[in-house]
């Protein structure tokens, strides 16, 4: 492997080489600089080829010196091209033979620096040699070149896996280096981690490329869990057996991260979770626990058993113990401890003060009474390695420590705290391959609970957050958390302690919410607690992961006090990360379950109860408070009468950020430079604005009294340069829009007087169209912008509406039609759900020429590519279909003969394509389909040009009610044709369709897996009002029977979620068979009678139940109270009368007597009820 390769040419001999090394350096004027002397030691390589092996040997040892020497230097101004680097070691392992182990280890040295110094990526080809050689090399090697070798494999196949996959039998395989050398047996445990370190570095992806086989992968995945769960011997150092576990644990989440790995075994699961737990907390001073081998899913807390002598110091200090244990931090301050920690954490903390020192000065408030945790020794802080590549090595000088006893222990606790990082960046990749609903099987394992009465609190990750000497860390397991509770929202739900519950045993809903109140407990303690910037955002983020998930209406109020009362100085913090999140948080508390009376009560502060009592307030803040849009209004200029004399705390601070000067004081941070802007950072704003629309949308009553002014700010927002502040000024237009629409709805809660006067919606409105709305919808380039604009549009009060001036009205009319032919998807399907909206405008509905104008926008919209335009048109379009209705009913013949028959067809051979598309547009295009089939007068049904759609669309509608697509499709589809049922003009009783439509309502009502689907069709079969409409004796009695029989199967359902609308069908059921009997012939009653001797005793209950059951709201909307179902009843009867009178008293037995016996049983019972 080291003979010369053909045909080089001959060089000097040895004086001219020597010669070449003494002028040879990165001085050099020739050709300056690592690329130079790289090209210089690569011509000195192919002189050596020529020499016999004995003169040759030294030189390369001069040469390899040099070269390794010079890698270790300092950083180079340009780094030499990938290609130098690789012909110079490719050369260099062409020359040396591998009984040559010295050279050997040298050139693997050569192999390890250079590609780690200058980043360089080996091509396939040189790859294949490289590796071969090493992989020879370590098979006929001493062992003692087998970590320099190994060393130089790893930064080999580092992002090269794709690369390599023909050497990974003998990598991998069953008899893989790699696997003998990581053996637990291995006694040098240096060899054992550069081998692991190999591995690790194979298992890193490359995007777009194959990754590792299956059987390769759980082969590495055993690998690194016997290296994590393997303990320390005393042979071992501290520092070599922690870079052991980091490579291992960088294995495992490049496998998860990578390779996309499920974890789905639970044993696979319990032992990676066991040992991630265990390396969590490796070197965490003052704390060492015993961890099982796995852990396994259990809704209990998990045991965790700690060694005797470690107890008293691990467990969280009670409030009378926490000054005597901060003495005792003090004491132990000596042989320079803040010194070594300041310089170990000055990459991670910055100038952070003393943690000790700030705690001292902290006031608690209400958390004082809490226990409070033993105080973190010295300052906050953790070290990156130095080096952020796994495969680095570092450097043998390692200047940053010293070599007294204090720098030692310096550094192997960096190296510790880095194995901590290392397992929660682990675990943070775990949570991504686990399923959420085993995950939480293991939430006693990782999230505190209060401890029980006498008993330790068991270590979770709260307890690296509170007493981790290192920022980074504490950040890490902040991290973890908070994705433990992103998603938990379901599991948390079950959490209830608003009940004192008095039981032998502690139900689950206890446990978790003792949890939930342990969380906040803690992060609260933390948030004090904390001095880094960077670890007090991811705190302030993780406890807005939390409130946004835990069931505040199921616990005891106050826990969001807590939180709202200590986040409020953090508003002002130094930092804008910190104060953004502060403003996240807040977010998150007015927006869960909103509205809460526990939040209600904190918006009522008012400003002044808010950053002046926290301490914080500036002298300018009254002169910035006299400026914010509303500092002018008196009371009775407020829209809602009599407003607050100042706004709650939160309304103002957001206005205050929004819209005036930034207060320097706050707002140095180098993170968001605000290029000489006057504002605050654009984070903080953008912040600011998204909390202000979210207590529009959820509190809306404590915005409305400043309803005006937060319309000025939105205005301001709008008028800005950045797109960014634009579009959230549109947003909170569109809460203040939707706000005031809810206020107004008819079944608003709102008494009419509390509700935004209608006048004061007007000069909002005007105020908007007269500032830069229309401009944005014209102009903007943006068209996420565009979008919310005309979302923002949509959201005018119909009633505020009809009161602008006529030319404001045409401009909003003429911008809606104008975006709907806008060539962006967003933008376009923004306008067509607009003009759905003003359809239904009273004002403009009956405006048959802008109906006509919105039609032909909506049906060109319903042609759209864009499945997200389509869907939007054809809910438009089901709101037009529905205007046509309500014009028919209100105005008569007049409209309908005003309004294009061409038009009209074109609606219906549009809505009948519609139906057929995506379920999204089908469920609104049947919709629109019943509403036209409802419209059409003799004249059409009698046109020829409409025979052939009508058919169409019938046959549509009746193919959509018996198909497998999404309930809310079917749904629409029952109701559509029920609103076909109610056109007299389409001859139901003698049409082939007609039965086809019977037969598919009448499977449906008995079948049906969904009960409302089943509501609908049973109200479909009810509608006809003559006996004509039902065609033949044998159709109406197969449609009895149908309703039958769905009556006795009212109760089967395999979906729990349906029992709730059990009741609803027996109504409507009922409903129906009355309906029927009030219309049936004298030919209708054999089959009739023969129907109740069947089934009579079975049907009977649910009869006398549907009698007595008076109040209940039906499906339909409707209220029918007990004296109408009586007379219903009473009025089959009445009619089975006449008809028995008729054929002499033949077929009453079995029919209006059944009748009659049920509505006697009735009376009586409620009579004795009465009584």
């Amino acid at each position: 492997m080291a003979a010369a390769g053909p045909g080089e040419p001959g060089e000097p001999g040895p004086a001219g080489s020597r010669a070449v090394v003494a002028a040879a350096g990165p001085g050099e004027p020739g050709e300056p600089g690592p690329a130079g002397s790289l090209r210089r030691c690569l011509a000195r390589l192919g002189a050596l080829r020529a020499r016999p092996d004995g003169g040759r040997r030294t030189e390369l040892h001069l040469l390899f010196d040099q070269l390794i020497s010079e890698s270790c230097g300092p950083e180079p101004a340009a780094a030499p091209g990938p290609q130098d680097v690789c012909a110079v070691l490719v050369q260099a392992c062409q020359l040396v033979p591998l009984d040559q182990e010295h050279l050997v280890s040298k050139v693997c040295q050569l192999i390890h620096h250079l590609l780690n110094r200058y980043q360089v990526m080996v091509d396939e080809q040189n790859l294949d040699f490289l590796l071969s050689y090493c992989i020879s090399a370590l098979r006929q090697c001493s062992s003692w070149t087998h970590v320099e070798i190994l060393q130089a494999l790893a930064a080999l196949v580092y992002n090269n896996g794709p690369k390599c996959q023909k050497f990974l039998p003998d990598l991998l395989g069953q008899a893989g280096l790699l696997l003998q050398f990581s053996d637990p047996g291995q006694p040098d445990v240096e060899l054992r981690r550069a081998a692991v370190r190999s591995m690790a570095n194979l298992c890193l992806s490359v995007p777009g490329q194959p990754y590792l086989d299956e059987s390769y992968r759980i082969v590495c995945f055993q690998t690194f869990l016997s290296v994590l769960q393997s303990s320390k011997t005393t042979d071992v150092d501290d520092i070599t057996f922690c870079m052991l576990l980091q490579s291992a644990l960088k294995g495992v989440q490049s496998l998860l991260n990578g390779g996309k790995m499920k974890l789905m075994q639970i044993d696979q699961i319990g032992a990676l979770l066991a040992v991630l737990k265990k390396c969590m907390f490796h070197g965490l001073p003052g704390l060492s626990i015993e961890v099982p081998t796995a852990l396994y899913p259990a809704p209990l807390p998990q045991y965790d058993k700690r060694s005797p002598a470690k107890q008293e110091q691990s467990e969280p200090a009670t409030s009378k113990q926490t000054g005597s244990r901060r003495k005792r931090c003090k004491g132990k301050q000596k042989k320079g401890e803040f010194g070594e920690e300041g310089r170990e954490d000055s990459g991670d903390a910055g100038n952070e003060s003393v943690l000790g020192a700030d705690m001292l000065k902290l006031q608690l408030g209400d958390v004082q009474s809490s226990p409070c945790p033993e105080p973190r020794p010295g300052v906050c802080a953790g070290k990156d390695p130095p080096s952020s590549q796994p495969w680095k090595r570092f450097s043998s000088s390692e200047s940053e420590y010293s070599d007294t006893e204090g720098g030692i222990q310096s550094k192997v606790r960096s190296y510790q705290a880095n194995v901590r990082q290392g397992a929660l960046a682990c675990f943070l990749s775990t949570i991504k391959s686990i399923e959420k609903r085993v995950l939480y099987g293991y939430w006693s394992a990782f999230v505190p609970d209060a401890p029980g009465i006498g008993s330790p609190q068991s270590v979770s990750l709260m307890t690296i957050a509170l007493k981790d000497p290192s920022p980074k860390t504490r950040a890490c397991a902040l991290q973890v958390l908070s994705a433990f509770l992103e998603g938990s929202k379901q599991f948390l739900s079950v959490a209830e302690d608003a009940n004192d519950h008095k039981r032998a045993f502690t139900p689950f809903s206890v446990t978790m919410a003792s949890s939930i109140r342990e969380l906040h407990r803690c992060l609260l303690l933390a948030l004090v607690a904390e001095s880094s910037s960077q670890t007090l955002t991811q705190i302030v983020k993780c406890l807005a992961n939390l409130v946004s998930n835990a069931p505040y209406s199921r616990l005891k109020p106050g826990l969001l006090t807590r939180v709202w009362n200590q986040i409020k100085p953090y508003i002002s913090h130094k930092d804008v990360n910190v104060r953004v999140s502060s403003l996240t948080l807040l977010g998150a508390i007015i927006s869960v379950q909103a509205p809460l009376p526990e939040v209600q009560l904190l918006l009522q502060q008012p400003s002044s109860s808010g950053l002046s009592s926290s301490g914080s307030a500036t002298p300018g803040r009254e002169q910035r408070r006299r400026a914010v849009p509303w500092a002018g209004e008196s009371p009775q200029d407020s829209p809602a009468g009599c407003a607050p004399p100042e706004p709650c705390w939160l309304l103002h601070l957001c206005v205050s950020l929004i819209v005036l000067p930034r207060e320097d004081s706050c707002s140095d941070s180098d993170s968001f430079p605000s290029l000489g802007s006057v504002y605050e950072p654009c984070p903080l704003r953008l912040e600011a604005l998204q909390v202000l629309a979210l207590l529009v949308k959820g509190y809306f009553p404590v915005a409305q009294s400043y309803f005006l002014g937060l319309g000025e700010v939105a205005c301001r927002c709008m008028e800005e340069m950045d797109p960014s502040i634009q579009l959230h000024g549109a947003k909170l237009l569109e809460e203040l829009g939707t706000g005031v629409l809810q206020q107004h709805k008819p079944d608003s809660p709102t008494a009419p007087e509390q509700r935004v006067p209608v006048s004061v919606v007007v000069t909002f409105w005007t105020m908007m169209l007269n500032g830069p709305l229309p401009g944005t919808l014209q102009n903007s380039p943006h068209a996420t912008l565009q979008t919310s604009a005309c979302d923002a549009l949509s959201s005018i009060l119909p009633e505020a509406f009809s009161l602008l001036q006529g030319d404001q009205q045409i401009l909003c009319v003429t911008l809606l039609l104008g975006l709907n032919h806008s060539e962006n998807p967003l933008v376009k399907a923004a306008a067509a759900r607009a003009l759905g909206v003003y359809i239904l405008f009273p004002c403009l509905r009956q405006d048959v020429m802008f109906v006509a104008d919105t039609a032909n926008a909506i049906l060109n919209s319903l042609q759209d590519k864009s499945p997200n335009v389509r869907a939007k048109a054809a809910w438009s379009l089901g709101n037009l279909t529905d205007t046509l209705i309500i014009n028919m009913e209100t105005m008569g013949q007049s409209f309908q003969e005003e309004l294009s028959d061409l038009l009209l067809l074109k609606l219906l051979r549009s809505a009948t394509e519609a139906s057929k598309d995506r379920d999204k547009v089908k469920s609104n295009a049947v919709r629109a389909l019943g509403n036209v089939l409802h419209f059409l007068q003799p004249c059409h049904v009698a046109n020829p040009r409409f025979r052939e759609a009508i058919e169409e669309s019938l046959q549509a509608l009746i193919a959509t009610v018996g198909s497998e697509a999404t309930m809310k499709v079917r749904w629409n589809a029952c109701y559509a044709l029920g609103n076909v049922f109610k056109n007299p003009a389409l001859p139901l009783g003698e049409a082939p369709w007609a039965t086809q439509a019977f037969s598919a309502l009448s499977s449906v009502v008995k079948s049906c897996k969904n009960f409302k689907v089943r509501i609908k069709s049973a109200m479909a079969l009810s509608i006809p009002s003559r006996r004509e409409c039902y065609g033949s004796t044998e159709q109406f009695c197969q449609i009895w029977s149908a309703l039958v029989v769905a009556l006795q199967r009212s109760e089967d359902t395999e979906d729990f979620l349906e029992f709730k609308y059990s009741s609803s069908l027996r109504t409507q059921l009922c409903q129906a068979l009355l309906h029927l009997l009030r219309l049936a012939r004298s030919t209708d009653l054999p089959l009739l009678g023969g129907s109740l001797r069947e089934h009579g005793q079975a049907i009977r209950p649910y009869v006398l139940q549907y009698l007595s059951s008076s109040g209940e709201e039906s499906e339909a909307g409707g209220h029918t109270d007990l004296g109408e179902r009586q007379r219903g009843l009473q009025g089959a009867i009445d009619h089975l009368g006449g008809i028995e009178r008729e054929l002499q008293g033949k077929a009453r037995v079995s029919v209006s007597l059944f009748l009659e016996d049920v509505l006697t049983h009735h009376t009586n019972a409620t009579e004795l009820a009465e009584a």
